[in-house]
């Protein structure tokens, strides 16, 4: 006689493999097979790989602080910027397969490091099974923050299956110009997608709100990457964000783009952003009054933001 417990794994295991069976999870709406092993434009199949799992200590301020964010990077990616300074994961080059079952003990690993809180690296393909494992971990103890972060290019109808799972959304809002996402993302519906995304992230999580130490704690990090040559994206993406959500969300304006790789065709991406383009975007960002946000000094632009994928933390120890 099959007992509740093997009967919710049961409905667990079917309701995800219905959604992996036809996979429309992101705005690419591929509709592969991935149960049978097909991929999408993500370029995975249904089996979890992860490259990296330990404290990260360069996110925003709130998120990493001291302690240091629990950071799991996920391989495969449903954007794959031209630009990527994650390349070598986004592209699937670097990874290892884990079960659900490893992920949740990871999260409990990251836990017992006293990372601040678990944070999800680009892990839109594999919601269901992120859902899987936090129910499994949480079983087990866990009981810090979760936050997501992504590119920005999600399916609201995705997101909805995070609620009450995610208390920290960390987004990009990478493009208010549907030309450079056409260019740089392939993804000509990038401004509208994402801003339905930021919507339904504030919608989840409320105004931010941070405990005695200045870790958030819930609420909503929206990050935008300036990238070189094009401070009037910049400009448009801060302004629509304020415009619409004012002091609801966080926004974090970087200066850090590395060129990681040589570009042929948009070799304006070939340089680091400048310190005056980078005090332009800042002083508009003032001008437009923006108060609740996080800006980054001086020349941070290196290549240390980039960790090594290097499988740490996602082996099991002996």
């Amino acid at each position: 006689m099959q007992t509740e417990k093997n009967k919710d794994k049961t409905l667990r295991q079917d309701t995800e493999s219905c959604i992996l069976a036809d996979c429309s999870l992101c705005p690419r709406n591929c509709h592969v097979d991935r149960t049978a092993g097909k991929t999408g434009y993500c370029g995975m199949d249904q089996k979890v790989k992860i490259a990296r799992a330990a404290l990260h200590m360069w996110e925003e301020p709130c998120i990493s602080g001291t302690r240091g964010s629990g950071a799991v990077f996920f391989t495969g990616c449903n954007l794959r910027c031209c630009f990527c300074q994650n390349r070598e994961i986004a592209i699937g080059d670097s990874g290892l397969e884990i079960t659900e079952e490893r992920l949740a003990e990871i999260f409990l690993e990251l836990q017992e490091k006293d990372a601040a809180n678990i944070n999800l690296v680009t892990g839109t393909h594999y919601i269901p099974q992120i859902i899987a494992a936090l129910d499994c971990a949480k079983k087990h103890g866990l009981n810090i923050p979760v936050v997501y972060n992504c590119g920005g290019y999600e399916n609201t109808e995705t997101l909805k299956l995070l609620d009450g799972y995610v208390d920290i959304y960390l987004p990009d809002y990478k493009y208010a110009e549907s030309e450079l996402a056409v260019k740089f993302s392939h993804a000509n519906d990038y401004p509208e997608r994402a801003m339905e995304a930021v919507n339904e992230m504030v919608r989840q999580t409320g105004m931010p709100q941070f405990d005695a130490e200045g870790y958030m704690k819930r609420g909503t990090i929206v990050r935008h990457l300036i990238l070189p040559g094009h401070t009037r994206n910049s400009k448009k993406v801060l302004k629509l964000l304020y415009k619409t959500f004012g002091k609801q969300i966080y926004i974090s304006i970087m200066n850090q783009y590395t060129p990681v790789f040589e570009q042929k065709e948009y070799t304006e991406l070939n340089r680091c952003v400048t310190r005056r383009e980078y005090e332009k975007v800042l002083d508009y960002a003032f001008e437009l009054g923006i108060e609740n946000g996080f800006f980054q000094d001086g020349e941070t632009a290196r290549e240390s933001f980039i960790p090594a994928f290097d499988y740490e933390g996602v082996r099991k120890m002996p």
